[in-house]
């Protein structure tokens, strides 16, 4: 085999993994045995939900996705029924979305984590459950 041969095939077997890699890559926030859950609006609007276990804790992180920026929320999250979280939150560009992280704490047995999100000035609700 000649060196420009061995040169070009060297070539596609590291372009043909670099291929591979990218479709295994996570976003890296992702981590595995995360849960993920879409929630529902009343209204033109998204919303989900991501928990994940994290050094004995729960790392919780709502999204709420109205396309328009500017719009202040109101965002109460409960843990299996307890208020944890009273806050208010505005939509950013550049997608109109705006996003809350809150650490809670892992009870025994199965947690259950709802976020509630409204915009007084639309009449918009969403809601979004996910257990852990």
């Amino acid at each position: 085999m000649t060196t420009a041969l061995r040169t070009r095939a060297l070539a596609a077997t590291v372009a043909g993994l670099a291929v591979l890699a990218s479709f295994g890559a996570a976003p890296a926030s992702a981590k595995a045995g995360d849960v993920r859950v879409a929630g529902t609006c009343n209204k033109a609007a998204t919303t989900k939900i991501k928990l994940g276990l994290r050094d004995g804790r729960i790392e919780t992180e709502t999204e709420v996705d109205s396309n328009r920026n500017g719009q202040v929320w109101s965002v109460r999250m409960r843990q299996n029924g307890v208020l944890v979280l009273n806050t208010t939150a505005r939509t950013a560009a550049p997608s109109g979305s705006f996003t809350v992280r809150k650490v809670l704490p892992n009870q025994a047995g199965t947690d259950t984590v709802t976020t509630v999100s409204r915009n007084a000035a639309t009449g918009q609700t969403c809601t979004v459950t996910a257990r852990i």
